[in-house]
């Protein structure tokens, strides 16, 4: 089969996913045509992403959110009247993408919650397969843990989650363990995960980790070191224009996002503290490592990533980035690496029975480290 990627430029986590299920799809022999790419003028795209795709990249404008000026809280207001200015940008993305189907002519869009994404598939109805993937789809379950709700905060995330998908074959919800798919149009996958993970052997050299998906926080770590020397931190940033490495402390460094680094460092880290997406979280349970997620201020998705981490004990929730607070309660996490690496390993047996499969078809898998029951896949309307 022929896939095109359509990916939401915001942080790391859609984009190393992206890498991860090319390189599942190439090793059950098919094909990636074409990345298309939201692009953000806050952050630069990582060079790691340009190298490992291993395809053609095309930028588009796609709808970001704004924040306030500390780059820190996310300001939803702003954001949607910002956005509505960009319409006729939007426009021109949506016909970049048909000219891009038109050209490559794929038998699967997949959209990595992109919002450019499920619009074109409304506005356009592409003579193709419409499948997207991501953690959030897991909101449209009964059982999803949402976080209390401000200002329509909830029915936002909600609605924005409902369009990327619209009119979608197939919804692939990323879990971080297996559960019941409630919804009759959900379909629960495991996380999505490099194969670099596996080389990797885990060790404890006496520092913290720290991924900051918002570089307004820079500040707010560098307080916290100033008043605590005997804490060793090595944070990660995609600030535009930012060096490749800075050290403002003798106990502190600031490091460009480099996929290999990164994952070397939390391999050797002594615990993971990071905005609450998913992608990393999910990188430091299969290293067996603990983590704190402090939820992105104005981002409502974010608190619910938190909520759902810590329902599963993979991390605890911190308010911010105090890594004293991450020490004296790090007895509370308990990963189980074993667990979630046979989960994260049905992923080739999941991909040949979704591409083999009409998307209408209920799927079954088994996993062995849960039970012999198989986990029903529901079928999509």
């Amino acid at each position: 089969m022929k896939f095109l990627f359509i990916v939401q430029g915001e942080g790391r986590g859609h984009m190393t996913q992206a890498i991860a299920f090319a390189s599942l799809l190439r090793s059950q022999g098919h094909e990636l045509c074409g990345v298309v790419l939201g692009k953000s003028k806050r952050r630069a795209i990582p060079e790691f992403f340009s190298r490992e795709i291993k395809s053609e990249i095309h930028l588009i404008e796609s709808p970001n959110f704004e924040t306030d000026q500390a780059e820190k809280r996310i300001l939803i207001g702003k954001t949607i009247w910002k956005n509505l200015f960009k319409i006729r940008t939007f426009l021109k993305s949506l016909h970049q993408i048909d000219s891009l189907v038109n050209y490559h002519k794929p038998d699967v869009i997949l959209n990595f919650y992109d919002l450019l994404g499920g619009l074109y598939n409304r506005i356009y109805s592409p003579k193709v397969e419409f499948w997207v993937i991501g953690h959030q789809y897991l909101a449209l379950q009964s059982n999803f843990p949402f976080a209390p709700s401000k200002r329509f905060a909830k029915e936002l995330f909600i609605l924005n989650t409902k369009l990327t998908a619209w009119g979608a074959d197939r919804i692939l919800a990323l879990s971080f363990k297996p559960t019941e798919a409630l919804n009759p149009k959900i379909q629960i996958v495991p996380p999505l995960l490099r194969k670099e993970l596996t080389l990797l052997k885990p060790s404890s050299r006496g520092f913290y980790l720290a991924y900051l998906v918002n570089p307004g926080y820079f500040t707010e770590i560098i307080k916290f070191a100033k008043s605590n020397s005997s804490f060793q931190i090595k944070a990660f940033w995609d600030k535009n224009g930012a060096k490749e490495v800075e050290n403002p402390l003798p106990n502190l460094s600031f490091h460009r996002v480099n996929d290999k680094k990164f994952l070397e460092d939390m391999a050797a880290c002594k615990g993971l503290v990071c905005t609450a997406g998913f992608e990393s979280v999910c990188e430091a349970a299969f290293l067996g490592k603990p983590v704190m997620v402090i939820p992105v201020a104005g981002q409502y998705e974010q608190a619910c990533n938190a909520l759902d981490a810590e329902k599963h004990q993979i991390a605890i929730e911190g308010k911010n980035f105090d890594f004293s607070f991450f020490e004296k309660h790090i007895q509370r996490i308990h990963p189980n690496p074993a667990f979630f690496r046979l989960w994260c390993e049905e992923w080739p047996e999941i991909l040949k029975k979704i591409t083999e499969t009409n998307p209408k078809t209920t799927l079954s898998i088994e996993f062995a480290g849960l039970d012999q029951n198989p986990l029903s896949f529901s079928p999509l309307s």
